[in-house]
C-alpha cells in the first residue's frame, strides 16, 4: 500500500469529524465508532474492515455535463457501469468531480468522501443517491468526514441524518446499471 498521509482536520473545515459525531448524538442517532489507519480505496480498506461489523460502503462524487453534482453512496459489492447510471439518477453523461469541486460542495478531500459530507452542502447543490441494496442491512458503514475512522449506523438513521441536513435521500435500485 502506498504511504499516503491521513487527512488532518484544519480550521478551514466546514465541519470536523468530532462536530459531526456530536451532531449525530444530538439528533439521537446511535453509531459505532472504529479507528483505523487511513485508506483511500476499497481494496486498501479490506484488511481493516474485516473486523468492523456491518456492510461496508463507498461513495462517488459525480458531475454531469449540465454541472449537476451527485453523491452516490453504495455498498462495496455493488458494481456500476457509469454509462448506464445517468437515467437512474436523473443526470446527463457523468464524470468524477474534481478534488476542488469536492472541497467546494462537500467540504472533504479525496479519500474521505462519505454520505455524511452532505451536511456541508447547505446550498443544496448535490443530489444524494443511496444504493437500495444497502438499505436492508442492519448496519451500514461510512467514514465520518475522515478516512481514519468508520462509523456504523442503521440505514434508517442515515436517511434521518440526510433529511436533517435539508436534503432528500434518493434510494435507487442500481441493478440496471450493472456491468
Amino acid at each position: 500500500m502506498e504511504n499516503k498521509a491521513a487527512e488532518i482536520p484544519t480550521p478551514d473545515w466546514p465541519m470536523t469529524p468530532d462536530t459531526l459525531l456530536a451532531h449525530l448524538t444530538k439528533i439521537g442517532i446511535a453509531y459505532d465508532l472504529h479507528h483505523h489507519p487511513a485508506f483511500f480505496t476499497v481494496e486498501e480498506g479490506l484488511a481493516f474492515e474485516k473486523d468492523i461489523p456491518g456492510l461496508h460502503c463507498r461513495n462517488l462524487f459525480l458531475r454531469d455535463r449540465k454541472k449537476n453534482n451527485f453523491l452516490l453512496c453504495l455498498q462495496n459489492a455493488t458494481d456500476v457501469d457509469m454509462k448506464k447510471l445517468p437515467p437512474l439518477i436523473g443526470s446527463d453523461r457523468l464524470s468524477f468531480g474534481s478534488a476542488d469541486r469536492l472541497w467546494e460542495y462537500l467540504g472533504v478531500k479525496p479519500g474521505s468522501v462519505c454520505a455524511y459530507a452532505i451536511v456541508n452542502d447547505t446550498a443544496q447543490n448535490v443530489k444524494i443517491c443511496l444504493d437500495a441494496s444497502m438499505m436492508s442491512a442492519p448496519i451500514i458503514n461510512f467514514h465520518p468526514l475522515i478516512n481514519t475512522m468508520t462509523i456504523g449506523v442503521a440505514p434508517n438513521d442515515l436517511v434521518r441524518f440526510i433529511e436533517s441536513c435539508g436534503h432528500i435521500p434518493y434510494i435507487i435500485d442500481l441493478t440496471p446499471a450493472a456491468p
